[in-house]
């Protein structure tokens, strides 16, 4: 039988969150689907944008859910259901404000650490056992989060997130060819 894998970005539906912190998921898949040559299409049923294909030899899906950041798991649990995937064939990318900018953690059986996208996942598939990779945003804000997080990349971060989206690109790669661990110790060992 087949295996296919799922590669998650969370961020919010919607030009004005683009190019937003809240959105390196979106914009780490939609640097994983260039690599591949993937398109990245919107589907109603699913709730999304879905791209199909080929990554190293593995049949993947890339996905965007077309819901807000607190509802992401009702999409993704839906796509599992209906495309068969496995809890262990599942990576979720994420921004996350604990981790300074450009650093990158990724981990499997942890807890949502507060943020909204991920909790809304385990709620939803009712279990925190799939792979999370955690883009760091920094923690570099006076005042609301979420404006912090819905803010604009700065121009100085800007320079460096074509390089960072190009060491998730290939943590995903090492996590579908390798597995979980070898892609951990590669993640979490060059930071």
């Amino acid at each position: 039988m087949k295996r296919d894998f799922l590669i998650v970005g969370l961020g919010n539906p919607g030009k004005a969150y683009e190019k937003t912190r809240h959105n390196f998921g979106f914009q780490a898949v939609e640097e994983i689907a260039r690599q591949s040559a993937l398109k990245l299409r919107k589907k109603f049923l699913i709730n999304g944008r879905l791209a199909h294909g080929t990554i190293e030899d593995c049949s993947v899906y890339l996905f965007q859910p077309g819901t807000y950041m607190n509802r992401s798991g009702e999409a993704v649990a839906r796509l599992m259901r209906r495309f068969g995937i496995k809890i262990e064939d599942l990576l979720v990318i994420v921004d996350d404000v604990a981790i300074p900018f450009g650093q990158i953690r990724l981990r499997s059986h942890s807890s949502s650490g507060g943020h909204n996208g991920l909790k809304s996942i385990e709620d939803n598939l009712k279990t925190n056992g799939y792979a999370r990779l955690r883009i760091g945003v920094g923690d570099d804000y006076a005042g609301d989060l979420a404006s912090y997080v819905l803010a604009p990349f700065t121009s100085d971060e800007q320079r460096l997130v074509p390089e960072i989206l190009g060491r998730v690109a290939m943590i995903a790669k090492i996590w579908l060819t390798e597995g979980l661990t070898s892609a951990m110790n590669y993640a979490n060992g060059k930071n």
